[in-house]
């Protein structure tokens, strides 16, 4: 170990010594001090940003930089990734603040166990080699596990915890199963040396093609892609909605990473096989979550099954195995994970009393109450739907053009028709706001930060869509496209 890969890890240095500080200082704060948590917790990630931003020499040219003994690599789409992860947790605390002071379980323990994921999420990001890959895994899922269960005198809470843990086991089972397999095959658990060695041996070995199988389940799995999706709805409507908030975006980015880093670094000659895998699970995601969004009529099932809809399209980029595909992903699942975190943000805004705003219902006649809140909630929905002007419809694009690209004409067929057919649930809360009547008159009140972030990410949808050029144009960049 030397200076230099002490340096290229110090973002995660900082989050993990910030979150043991944070779970020693909460020892000795009383209840109504507990705000100095969210404050350290913000400044851990303000901190964590600019560590991030300090990029050395090697990577200044769009190199990349390997650190312990090439375990861990640090890049331009690791970086951008991060940067995202801090961005969107910091709008997460802001909005889970709100919400865990609402029904009384405002403790230290979000914050730590979600600053422990994101730590996992920072690892799998970086992850040059398969040990590096299961150990950011493992932390990002434990932890994932313990907030579906934070409300303790929930037993609903407790009963998706427990799906969520023996499903998650199962996958991650499969995907350490499929990394002993490769291992077998290569003889060594580096990304760079297992391409190399699946360069020299050819593609054809059996073992190396079961372990692929079962790294795709894995990955599957942590997307919520179908047919692996079965624990989605449930985690994310027994969850609180602070948590659901958090499993709804930043895992994703780390997901994206994960799958670039295995597939792409690791396996990239064994493309012709893993394309088509990802070409069957864009499908039945992009399908299956479309359809059976439309029946629900539990907002946040209904975002649960969208979220499984809109990982296949992620799956789109990714399946395409170009360097433009991969920059698509990437656009898409960051501009998801802001879509999602204002989704939430405006459930956890119209909750109170502690009680969930949950049903569709709750939405009816929020125009009336209060317009400015309908207009955002507008915004979200309208490019989760892929509305032109609005973000998500490049993000749309450029997958669609990535699948056009790679001659996969009928996968795009697929996706344009059911980006139509899932219009229609999106449009829907639209119409209960503007056009029902309001099933309450309470007033819709919120913190000033809350008030400022929830706008903030509301115009965002529209502006980034306006102004979307400069983020593709980096993403692009991060795979050399």
């Amino acid at each position: 170990m030397t200076r230099t890969d002490f340096l290229l890890i110090a973002p995660e240095l900082w989050v993990l010594t910030m979150t043991c500080v944070i779970l020693m200082v909460d020892l000795f704060l009383k209840e109504e001090r507990r705000g100095i948590v969210h404050l350290l917790a913000m400044v851990t990630l303000v901190f964590a940003a600019i560590i991030t931003l300090r990029v050395d020499d090697s990577m200044s040219s769009g190199g990349a930089a390997l650190a312990f003994n090439g375990s861990f690599v640090r890049d331009q789409m690791g970086d951008m990734l991060k940067l995202f992860s801090y961005f969107v947790l910091a709008m997460v605390f802001i909005y889970a603040k709100f919400c865990l002071r609402q029904f009384r379980m405002f403790r230290a323990d979000f914050y730590t166990l979600s600053l422990e994921a994101l730590l996992g999420i920072m690892l799998l990001i970086s992850a040059n080699n398969l040990i590096m890959v299961y150990l950011g895994l493992e932390l990002l899922a434990l932890a994932s596990y313990t907030l579906v269960a934070y409300d303790r005198d929930s037993r609903r809470g407790s009963e998706a915890a427990m799906k969520y843990f023996v499903l998650g086991s199962m996958a991650s089972g499969m995907l350490l199963y499929g990394m002993s397999m490769i291992y077998g095959a290569t003889g060594t658990l580096d990304l760079g040396a297992i391409a190399e060695a699946v360069k020299v041996n050819g593609a054809d070995d059996i073992m190396l093609v079961f372990g692929l199988v079962f790294l795709i389940v894995g990955i599957a799995f942590k997307f919520g892609a179908a047919p692996f999706h079965m624990w989605v709805p449930d985690v994310y409507q027994g969850a609180p909605v602070s948590t659901t908030l958090f499993i709804s975006s930043l895992p994703k980015m780390a997901a994206f990473a994960m799958a670039f880093r295995l597939l792409q670094t690791g396996l990239g000659d064994l493309q012709g096989d893993w394309m088509q895998m990802l070409a069957l699970l864009a499908v039945l995601s992009i399908v299956v979550g479309n359809l059976a969004a439309i029946a629900q009529t539990n907002i946040k099932r209904m975002l649960a099954y969208s979220t499984i809809g809109h990982m296949g399209f992620v799956f789109m980029g990714l399946l395409a195995g170009t360097p433009e595909g991969y920059g698509a992903g990437m656009f898409y699942v960051i501009v998801y994970s802001l879509m999602s975190a204002a989704g939430f943000g405006m459930v956890i805004l119209l909750s109170g009393h502690g009680i969930e705003a949950e049903k569709l219902d709750d939405f009816k006649g929020l125009n009336q109450r209060n317009p400015w809140y309908a207009a955002i909630m507008a915004m979200v929905m309208f490019s989760m739907a892929g509305v032109p002007v609005f973000v998500g419809f490049f993000a749309k694009w450029l997958v669609i053009q990535a699948a056009l690209n790679a001659g996969l004409v009928w996968l795009a067929i697929v996706a344009v028709v059911f980006s139509v057919v899932g219009a229609f649930y999106y449009i829907r809360v639209v119409k209960l706001m503007y056009f029902d009547e309001p099933v309450t008159t309470t007033k819709i009140d919120a913190p000033v930060d809350f008030r400022a972030v929830i706008s903030l990410n509301g115009v965002i949808m529209l502006g980034l869509g306006i102004f979307s050029g400069s983020l593709i144009q980096i993403c692009m960049s991060s795979f050399g496209a």
